[in-house]
């Protein structure tokens, strides 16, 4: 019989079964297993360029992946930055333990930076010019460094309970100053210069949500960093509990206080100023710790103190107190 299809088309006889592949599909791929990545593939341009970055890698010794990210001046946990003409000085003069002293190209001489020469001559400080630009990047976002940096090691914080124990062996009348929830890093510069100019002791920070000694702190202190010691609290709220039970009063700051400022009776007691965030103010387990809150009067047309104002203000006060009372 005639094959009445297509043109060219016939039946061709088959032997076996005529139905599916018998699984000879599946046997083909069978031992293949997945597909390699593509620079796994040695005929691939991604296995070329993974070749060259493994060498680069191994030449500088960094290991088998390279890095593409720039490295930060801040943020390292092994490298601190401190800047700006005073701040260095005044490390430099309190002998505080630097890698290198860095210097502007063509910065402008005064008697600070020769002193900064001389002194990091004498202790053999590696001096580098580096450019401004670089400086910058040392001096971090919004950072002013006024042609000069000095790496150092990270801040060592001191024990609170070390340093009331010094004062009182000293036979002075403790002065400290503590943070609760203060997150600028200028602020706590700007307490510890206030807390040097009014006759404190210390500045104590929480170990979390706390503003910590970077270059920003270092900055705004303008050198009292140098002679301030910053101690840190594991717990704050255990540590003015702890305080207490050794005679120190607690003061916090708060602009609801029950105590104006100029009325202040416990100047010249043992005393730690507490002094919260300018948004929150103090938290409520440190507020129910205080002996007194105290409110510093400002006008009606100023809502709240910068922190580190109050801080001052507070301290000026204080100050002033005692000296009536010597």
């Amino acid at each position: 019989m005639a094959n009445t299809g297509r043109p060219g088309a016939g039946r061709g006889k088959k032997k076996g079964p005529t139905k599916g592949s018998g699984g000879l599909g599946r046997k083909a791929l069978e031992g293949r297993g997945p597909t390699p990545k593509a620079e796994d593939r040695v005929y691939h341009v991604a296995h070329k360029r993974k070749q060259a970055a493994e060498r680069l890698s191994a030449k500088r010794g960094t290991g088998p992946k390279p890095t593409t990210r720039a490295p930060r001046a801040k943020g390292d946990t092994d490298i601190e930055f401190v800047t700006g003409r005073n701040s260095v000085l005044e490390a430099l003069r309190a002998k505080i333990p630097a890698t290198a002293f860095y210097i502007a190209q063509r910065v402008e001489m005064d008697d600070r930076v020769k002193e900064m020469l001389s002194i990091a001559k004498h202790r053999d400080i590696p001096m580098l010019e580096v450019t401004r630009p670089e400086l910058d990047r040392m001096a971090g976002f919004d950072g002013v460094h006024q042609g000069v940096a000095l790496k150092v090691p990270p801040y060592e914080y001191a024990h609170p309970q070390d340093l009331l124990e010094q004062v009182i062996d000293r036979g002075e009348t403790p002065l400290f100053v503590a943070l609760d929830g203060v997150t600028d890093a200028r602020n706590l510069g700007a307490i510890i210069r206030s807390t040097a100019a009014f006759g404190g002791h210390a500045v104590i920070v929480p170990q979390r949500r706390s503003a910590g000694m970077n270059s920003g702190a270092w900055k705004t202190s303008a050198g009292a960093a140098a002679r301030i010691p910053v101690a840190m609290a594991t717990n704050l709220t255990a540590m003015l509990k702890d305080f207490k039970k050794q005679g120190v009063f607690v003061l916090g700051l708060d602009g609801g206080g029950d105590v104006s400022l100029p009325s202040l009776g416990l100047a010249d007691r043992p005393v730690v100023v507490v002094v919260g965030s300018e948004g929150k103010g103090l938290s409520r387990l440190v507020t129910e710790t205080c002996d007194q809150v105290v409110s510093i009067p400002i006008s009606s047309a100023t809502e709240s103190l910068n922190a580190g104002i109050a801080a001052s203000v507070a301290l000026y006060q204080i100050a002033t107190l005692r000296q009536l009372q010597d």
